[in-house]
């Protein structure tokens, strides 16, 4: 499922709810099974704790190494891997330190797209 995360306080945000999952957890929200539920809210009440926790969770996160591989000709290459968990969740982070500010909530649905 694609979730869009929204705010007042600035743009969406598009995230697959296999990758949602995680940060959401880290954030501060509980869920009964392993699935992102459709809908849901950061109260204004909630966004300071979130953001505390999403920071920490940041800070603590270990990201995937980067392996050297050779090409043809024996020149070694940069191989990039997959996006960690701070590159992940930064958007969310940010979204969240903005509605802090703006001090409105953060919420995420179905996106609209079939995509």
């Amino acid at each position: 499922m694609l979730i869009k995360f929204v705010s007042k306080a600035s743009g969406s945000i598009l995230m697959l709810g296999k990758d949602a999952l995680p940060i959401l957890q880290e954030a501060g929200k509980q869920f009964d099974s392993e699935t992102v539920p459709p809908r849901g809210i950061f109260t204004v009440e909630q966004v300071s704790q979130a953001i505390l926790n999403l920071k920490t969770a940041m800070q603590n996160a270990v990201e995937p190494e980067e392996k050297d591989a050779e090409d043809e000709a024996g020149y070694k290459l940069n191989i990039v891997q997959a996006v960690g968990f701070k590159q992940r969740a930064f958007p969310l982070y940010e979204m969240l330190c903005e509605a802090e500010k703006e001090g409105v909530e953060v919420m995420w649905e179905p996106a609209d797209t079939p995509w």
